[in-house]
């Protein structure tokens, strides 16, 4: 089977399915990273800002900058400064698994940043009373902080997730694989137009679906 194109030239329907797959394993690992790394990293924000349990205004600072760096840098610029140290991680530079390196580091202070708003707007009255209870620090975080602000953080990964699928995307124009480098190879660099609009409704289905399961997610945590 394959998919007629503008010009007589045809791209098998196998190499379309194989960039979707290239790129769902790049933007599910690299969001399991984010996730795994980024809520550690907003709890570190919240309890050492001032005013929280374990405030430390330096630490704070330190680990705010860090983040901010990170997330002032644009993901192409990111991509191409970490070509050392994703080489040294993933032994390439080119390839699904080369991307997920600059992907996870690019996606985990965002959404270290979005979980840390959602941390936030916690009410402070139920920290107070877990407190008077004589609840240990890191159970007031476990059953306080994360069961309360999990809706927001639900819908931050979310969000996460769909700026992955576009980051993915551009990825493809340094090698990386995916529907982003199938787009630049064979319809950019070949004038195929129908190759790009294929793909642009690929990317256009993805982000739908993930966003709608997202929403169903959060609507259904704060009906609860």
């Amino acid at each position: 089977m394959s998919f007629e194109l503008i010009g007589g030239l045809s791209i098998p329907a196998e190499r379309y399915t194989q960039a979707l797959l290239d790129t769902l394993a790049m933007v599910s690992v690299s969001a399991g990273i984010a996730l795994v790394a980024g809520i550690p990293l907003a709890v570190l924000l919240i309890v050492t800002a001032p005013g929280g349990f374990l405030a430390s205004p330096r630490i704070n600072r330190a680990v705010g900058s860090v983040v901010n760096g990170f997330r002032a840098t644009p993901f192409i610029v990111l991509l191409v400064a970490l070509i050392p140290f994703t080489r040294l991680v993933a032994g390439t530079t080119i390839g699904v698994w080369a991307a997920i390196v600059p992907l996870a580091i690019s996606a985990t202070p965002f959404f270290a940043r979005i979980a840390e708003v959602s941390l936030r707007e916690v009410d402070p009255g139920l920290i107070e009373a877990a407190q008077a209870l004589g609840c240990k620090k890191w159970d007031i975080v476990r059953h306080v902080y994360l069961p309360e602000a999990l809706p927001g953080i639900i819908g931050g990964f979310t969000i996460t997730l769909v700026a992955l699928i576009s980051s993915s995307a551009m990825a493809g124009a340094v090698g990386a694989g995916g529907l982003g480098d199938l787009a630049i190879r064979y319809g950019y660099q070949r004038f195929d137009t129908q190759v790009m609009l294929i793909v642009i409704a690929v990317l256009i289905a993805l982000v739908t679906v993930v966003q709608t399961t997202g929403d169903w997610l959060v609507r259904r945590l704060r009906n609860r």
